[in-house]
């Protein structure tokens, strides 16, 4: 081995793998020819549903059921070499049998556990895996449930360990998880140095981080030793297992990507002068406070209270189900371009790969984790059932546990809630699975992390926003004025601000050409709740009335290209005035999660991003409400419009405020600026008539007279440079009334780092778009008041070239060409 190699010497059976579709129970052991069935190429890792798409014989968005067939993978090892090996299957969805040159060897029942299976090759072997179908299993009845949940069907779901997904009538496609989803790989003892590895980093107040690593190596001889950050000690040994701890004074911590660096270390194995990558950890201090009530709910980072902000994980693609970086990275990325800091994988989802986990340390995104729980009254009394759930949850925590990203695991999405949502008494609302087995596999593999028992949980409903952890959707869901985000308390969502986000009108063109509403393909996209008389499109009208001041009904018939902008528009502006309103410096707010982040088809989907991986307009707006140097605006009636400014950096900043009021648009009826100094990771809270220096009716709740101004508009900059860090907009009459036709003019130029636009306007225009085929704006969607000029990056998707395109607003004269 070279310097720097891994130390794990195993390699992934990815190719050559052939799959049959079969009547339920058609094969006992598999025949020796397979032929009576027609065969697919099936990539491996990979699922039934991708390898018939990829063969033409699957519609992800007109899904056929697939939990009705037996599927069947065949692998030929014609070419291996003769001797001892073992298999390892990472993962299996979801009742399989693992044959073995005819024999029958493994049997799985749970899609998020592993095996490992001892063979011997003979150099001519065949190894063949039924998933078995899914469908009469969850027609078996178990003990009985306490309630029965309306968002998952069937009922059998419950007693079998696998994904929800596809099982949740009203906004999750029916595609059926089959296959081996994770990767199968093969180890020969000779070419493995270690195995089984744990490591466990965690940092004292005092700045001084703890390594403790452990691991299987029978081949190796003392001494060795462990190496990181500059230090190393000589591990001990016994009977093949080494393991060991290792102090380092003053070590480089890791933060959340918002309020600093997030620092990794390699782990070294030393054998002589050769270095092998054991992993890679962070050395951080995590814990949630409660607050001195037991009431509240936040994180705190490294002796800092961090403000979480993010959204809600589905999938990569929900045919693949995919666990590999590739796949990850483009979306992972555009969560870290968009200043996200947490995301949540919910207990109705998958449990993500090491990969997930690898990228998130390296970007600096939390990642709040449930287990793979949701809704159901599990029946968690039977020891079969109890013993596999162990088997899941301890193999998936050894898997991360060198992992600083993981920051919080909880229980399960909605158990508690459903309970009490249904009206049973609080004793039902949680049990032994919650409150014991998980927070004890929590406690032993990773003491370093919280744990909460389930999301919602901690009020006097398990839903009430204004204790613990809620899933808050009074801004949203029921239709809420939007100064219920403060009335209701927050103290941290773990989900909120679900809408039909509506995407580009490029995606539209590609992959949904139908009339938006009216067209039974585009309300398929559109999520609802099971049984509900509406629809997430139909919340979004809602506000789409009450921010512009019209009838999106009429609107919709009349001009659907216009009811179609001013969607894109109006669910970012309400996600903007929401964060606004729970990152100022006097919430109760300790953090919200946005549901969800992608799409799982093309659509009016919850997610902020796109099936295809593209930024919607709701993307844009998160990014604008994520920066971690921030200035907002918030009408606080009779006592008139508070600017804040927020500083999540490491060192104070000494910034600018400027705010000023505008006659349509453009004349300025009040102006002031005050250089301000905001200390590190802390905010300020400044009236507007402090900055005026006079009164002025700023949120015209006097109303002593008509308005003299239709927009209020402040910019925060850096006092060094003068740059343009941020800004905000406040709109006294409403959005409607501030729709003065405006004047764009745009100015293509190329730099070192790429193209980019100098866009300028003669009046307020209101959600500017660029669209630049080949390109993804660095800013879309925005507002721009006149007196600055605003340069937006072009970041090229392909090759490049030179950028063309075009430049609208919602209240522009013409479109302005580039």
């Amino acid at each position: 081995m070279s310097a720097d190699t891994p130390a794990h010497g195993d390699r992934r059976l990815d190719q050559g793998w052939r799959m049959a579709l079969t009547p339920p129970g058609t094969w006992g052991p598999p025949p020796l020819d397979a032929g009576a069935f027609p065969a697919v190429e099936a990539p491996v890792p990979g699922t039934v549903a991708g390898a018939l798409e990829r063969a033409g014989q699957f519609d992800r968005t007109a899904p056929r059921p697939l939990n009705t067939s037996d599927a069947w993978y065949f692998l030929d090892l014609a070419e291996e070499a003769p001797g001892p090996a073992t298999l390892h299957f990472d993962g299996l969805a979801t009742i399989a049998e693992i044959y073995w040159n005819g024999e029958l060897v493994k049997t799985s029942s749970s899609m998020f556990a592993g095996h490992e299976l001892a063979v011997t090759l003979a150099g001519n072997d065949r190894l063949a895996i039924c998933f078995r179908a899914l469908a009469p299993h969850l027609d078996k009845r178990g003990p009985r449930a306490r309630w029965r949940p309306q968002m998952i069907t069937p009922p059998g779901l419950r007693l079998v360990r696998t994904t929800v997904l596809g099982y949740m009538p009203g906004w999750c496609p029916e595609i059926h998880a089959a296959g081996p989803y994770r990767p199968i790989r093969l180890a020969r003892p000779e070419r493995m140095l270690a195995r089984d590895v744990r490591i466990m980093a965690t940092l004292d107040e005092d700045g001084t981080g703890q390594l403790a690593v452990s691991f299987a190596a029978p081949g190796l001889a003392d001494p060795i030793k462990i190496g990181c950050a500059g230090r190393e000690i000589v591990l001990s040994g016994k009977d093949g297992r080494f393991e060991g701890r290792l102090s380092i004074p003053d070590v480089a911590v890791w933060w959340p990507r918002t309020h600093g660096t997030p620092a990794l270390h390699d782990v070294e194995l030393r054998v002589g002068d050769k270095r092998h990558v054991l992993g890679r950890t962070g050395f951080r201090r995590i814990r949630a406070d409660r607050g001195h009530d037991g009431r509240d709910f936040a994180l705190i980072v490294n002796g800092v209270r961090v403000f979480c902000r993010g959204a809600a994980w589905t999938s990569a693609d929900i045919v693949d189900l995919p666990g590999g970086r590739d796949r990850y990275a483009p979306l992972l990325e555009l969560a870290a371009d968009a200043g996200m800091n947490m995301l949540r994988v919910g207990g109705t989802m998958v449990y993500e790969t090491p990969e997930f986990f690898a990228l998130c340390d390296e970007l600096g995104i939390m990642v709040w984790q449930d287990f793979m729980f949701a809704n159901f009254d599990y029946p968690i009394a039977d020891a079969d059932f109890a013993a596999v759930v162990r088997m899941e949850a301890e193999q998936f925590l050894h898997g991360i546990s060198a992992s600083p990203s993981l920051a919080v695991l909880c229980g399960g999405s909605e158990i508690a809630q459903q309970a009490a949502m249904l009206g049973l008494p609080p004793t039902s609302w949680s049990g032994p699975l919650t409150d014991e087995l998980l927070p004890g596999i929590a406690a032993a593999i990773r003491p370093d992390v919280p744990y909460v028992p389930n999301s919602p949980s901690g009020g006097a409903m398990p839903f009430s926003p204004n204790e613990g952890v809620t899933h808050y959707y009074g801004v949203g869901a029921y239709c809420r004025p939007l100064e219920d985000a403060r009335r209701a308390g927050v103290r941290f969502a773990a989900e909120s601000l679900a809408f039909a986000n509506v995407p580009e009108q490029a995606l539209l063109d590609n992959a949904l050409p139908v009339p938006a509403v009216h067209d039974p393909r585009w309300k398929a996209r559109v999520p609802r709740d099971r049984g509900a008389s509406w629809d997430f499109e139909d919340v979004r009208e809602h506000y789409l009335a009450l921010l512009h001041s019209g009838d999106p009904v009429r609107l919709r018939r009349e001009d659907p290209v216009r009811y179609l902008d001013l969607s894109r528009a109006v669910t970012g502006e309400i996600m903007e005035a929401t964060f606004a309103e729970w990152r100022r410096p006097g919430s109760a707010c300790n953090g919200a999660l946005v549901w969800t982040f992608q799409d799982l088809l093309p659509g009016a989907g919850w997610g902020v991003v796109d099936a295809t991986g593209m930024p919607k307009p709701a993307w844009y707006a998160l990014k604008r409400a994520f920066r971690p140097i921030q200035i907002m605006l918030t009408d606080e009636g009779t006592n008139g419009v508070d600017v804040h400014v927020v500083n999540d950096a490491d060192d104070e900043r000494h910034l600018i405020v400027e705010l000023a009021c505008l006659r349509d648009g453009m004349q300025p009826v009040v102006r002031g600026a005050r250089p301000v100094t905001v200390p590190a990771r802390q905010g300020i809270t400044l009236p507007a008539t402090d900055l005026f220096g006079a009164f002025f009716d700023t949120a015209y709740a006097f109303r002593f007279g008509p308005s003299a101004h239709n927009v209020t508009v402040a910019r925060l900059k850096d006092a060094g440079n003068q740059n343009l860090v941020a800004e905000a907009f406040h709109f006294p009459l409403g959005r409607a009334e501030a729709l003065t036709e405006a004047v764009v003019t745009a100015e293509l130029s190329e730099d070192e780092g790429g193209w980019s636009l100098a866009l300028c306007v003669d009046r307020l225009a209101q959600s500017v778009h660029i669209d630049a085929p080949g390109f993804r704006p660095s800013d879309n969607w925005f507002h721009l008041a006149p007196g600055e000029t605003k340069v937006v990056r072009l970041v090229a998707l392909g090759n490049g070239g030179k950028p063309s395109g075009e430049v609208s607003a919602l209240n522009a004269r013409a479109t302005a060409r580039f």
